[in-house]
């Protein structure tokens, strides 16, 4: 390879440098031509042509869509100050979409400063051309720079508008932002007014194959009717363009607004309260409104939907920042008001995690971060919406105390499974610079992967001396849990929290619980109950089933979890000794084991602790010889299960007692 080229700065003349200078980059030599005529001025909407991306976000099918989102947020506006009661959305076969309302009609008389224009011209030529800026037209309004309609024009293939207004009909033809004719004066026209924008966009920008899909306006042309109730949106597509279940014609009006909106969305799902919070507020002098509608769903993650002057603001802002701030002081507060201390842990994000949410703000001149209006910049929409609601929000909890008491205990919840995962992660980030802290009482396998290995959970430290003498150390860990646990079947995430038999079982296996639980983190490949095999035992095991059933399913469907079968019986006679699970097993051996007539010697074991190290891997520990019982639920059953863990497990003793007698005729044999 030939060895590059260097130029020593040092030794060089002037001369050679020049002459040694890169080809293709430019000297700095006074001679370089870089003038006034380098200097490029764009006018009209080309700026918008040459830089899509600065005014509607891009030319993704995001951008492309956002161009529907300004012609009838305009519509929206003409709706909201009370000059149209209804919407109009078509989309054509041939690609075009129309949009039309009967409001006042977009002004068509000459323009004071532009005298040779009409107004509707320079609104649609013009950018910061529009009648919001100053309040008189409007007093809130989604569009404010005056730059929606016109960017929609500059990057439309053709664009016409049809206004009716004072009985007269106008029409204007556009192409990529230029007018391919004055203002036509139509004529007359009866019944009809408003403003009526066709168009389609540009393939130039958008690329070639561009078009709009009807789902996705459905939803958007849906979600304007519920943020303002007063105005009815009219759906229509060419059903030759539908490829799914949207429907080709529709109807919205929703005079409930975004309280009718959030029951449809969480239709089915399950509530942590009965009731809604939801209400709307008007500022007084119309200058403005707050709408707001929340649930709190239980088995389902929470969402946010907010909007400013029917603009959805999908990176939040202010306004939602005020909201967050009034749900988490109100029910703080509540919880102060009801002496319930751990209320004061709550976060904003506590209150929220589990949120159906939907809000909805209008107020004068807004500031928004981008033309795209996604985020809502404007500080006095915090301590509006905050103080609104924060005052409604403390009514609605003082008269329902125990829809309020649900739902403080709910929210605690999500704080504590929150501290709990920090402390994890804290586990986690100390566990890469040093070995993982487990309970001080396990016995941990040597083997660092979990393929092979298996976790004995026995009962007591005496059975847990004899389980770890019989163990093998490579592949075997020994947990034992001293007294029985902690019946989990209605036990809260506090009670959870503080049981430390439980805490130390889950920071022994490495998962997490419910939602959180992870199996690829689970320590070992087998989980073995190992209790005495009495009728305490039988307990203890059924509450330990209990709590991996309702905290960690999946290692039970996942095939990890067992039970062992030590023997209930010793049978002796003579060097011979066998073993018997119970009283069946210890019959039939006594039959087929020893001769009739021989004097057996029987012995019960009272626990594993009376077990030997060597009896104990002989008859229970040893893969060669020992029987394990795998814990399995189908998907059939799994309803079924659920019931009786709830009926025999649960907190309602005639729930049992109905269960015991209902199967009572069934029982051929007690243990008692």
């Amino acid at each position: 390879m030939a060895k590059p080229q260097t130029i020593d700065l040092f030794s060089s003349s002037e001369t050679e440098l020049k002459e040694k200078q890169p080809r293709g980059r430019k000297s700095t030599d006074a001679s370089d031509n870089y003038t006034a005529a380098d200097i490029e001025v764009l006018e009209g909407l080309e700026p918008v042509r040459r830089r899509p991306g600065m005014y509607i976000g891009g030319t993704d099918e995001k951008a492309l869509h956002h161009l529907f989102a300004e012609i009838i947020d305009n519509s929206m506006d003409e709706a909201v100050a009370g000059h149209a009661s209804y919407i109009e959305v078509n989309l054509g076969a041939d690609g075009y979409l129309t949009v039309a309302d009967n409001g006042r009609g977009i002004p068509v008389d000459a323009h004071p400063k532009f005298k040779s224009k009409s107004a509707l011209e320079v609104i649609m030529t013009t950018l910061h051309a529009g009648g919001k800026f100053d309040g008189k037209a409007y007093q809130t309004s989604g569009g404010l720079h005056g730059v929606g309609v016109s960017v929609v024009n500059a990057l439309s293939e053709i664009l016409e508008v049809e206004v009716a207004r004072g009985q007269q009909l106008y029409r204007m033809v556009f192409s990529r932002g230029k007018p391919q004719s004055k203002l036509e004066k139509l004529g007359a026209i009866k019944n009809r007014r408003g403003t009526r924008v066709r168009f389609k966009p540009d393939e130039q920008i958008f690329g070639k194959g561009t078009a709009f899909k009807p789902a996705r306006l459905f939803k958007m042309a849906r979600s304007k009717a519920y943020l303002f109730g007063g105005v009815e949106i009219r759906w229509s597509c060419d059903p030759e363009l539908i490829k799914d279940d949207t429907p080709a014609q529709a109807v919205f009006h929703f005079p409930g607004g975004l309280r009718d909106y959030l029951q449809e969305t969480i239709n089915g799902l399950t509530l942590v309260t009965n009731e809604l919070f939801a209400g709307r507020i008007e500022k007084p002098g119309g200058h403005g409104s707050v709408e707001w509608a929340l649930a709190w769903i239980g088995n389902a993650d929470g969402f946010m939907n907010s909007y400013c002057n029917t603009i959805p603001t999908g990176e939040g802002g202010t306004h939602e920042a005020g909201l967050r701030a009034a749900l988490m002081k109100g029910l703080r507060a509540y919880g102060d008001r009801v002496g319930n201390k751990k209320a004061a842990q709550i976060t904003a994000d506590d209150v929220m995690v589990t949120a159906g949410c939907m809000l909805s703000v209008f107020i004068r001149e807004p500031e928004f971060q981008g033309q795209t209006k996604d985020k809502l910049a404007t500080q006095e929409a915090s301590r509006i919406v905050e103080t609104t609601v924060r005052d409604s929000f403390d009514h609605w909890l003082v008269d329902r105390p125990q829809q309020a008491n649900k739902l403080l205990e709910w929210v605690i919840e999500q704080a504590e499974e929150r501290l709990k995962r920090r402390r994890d992660k804290e586990v986690s980030r100390q566990s890469a610079t040093r070995k993982l802290r487990l309970p001080g009482k396990l016995a941990d396998c040597t083997i660092r992967s979990a393929e092979g290995t298996e976790i004995f959970i026995v009962e007591g430290d005496s059975a847990g001396g004899s389980a770890k003498s019989a163990r093998n150390r490579e592949t075997q860990a020994i947990l034992p849990l001293r007294g029985k646990i902690l019946n989990v079947a209605n036990a809260s995430a506090a009670k959870l929290a503080q049981n430390q038999l439980l805490s130390d079982l889950i920071q022994a296996l490495g998962v997490g619980l419910g939602k959180h639980y992870r199996d690829d983190d689970l320590r070992y490949e087998r989980v073995i109950i190992m209790t005495d095999a009495d009728v305490d035992g039988a307990h203890i095991a059924s509450l330990l089933i209990t709590f991996f059933f309702q905290q960690m399913p999946e290692l039970i469907t996942k095939g990890h979890l067992f039970l062992a079968v030590p023997p209930l019986f010793k049978l002796t006679h003579g060097a011979k000794s066998v073993y018997a699970r119970d009283e069946d097993h210890k019959n039939a051996l006594l039959k087929s084991e020893f001769k009739a007539g021989a004097k057996v010697e029987i012995s019960r074991f009272k626990g594993l602790g009376e077990m030997n190290s060597g009896q104990l891997k002989e008859t229970t520990m040893d893969p060669k010889v020992r029987t394990l019982l795998r814990v399995v639920i189908d998907d059939e059953s799994n309803e079924i299960v659920s019931e009786a863990v709830n009926a025999l497990m649960g907190s309602k003793p005639e729930a049992r007692f109905r269960f015991i007698q209902d199967r009572a005729a069934f029982v051929t044999d007690l243990d008692v």
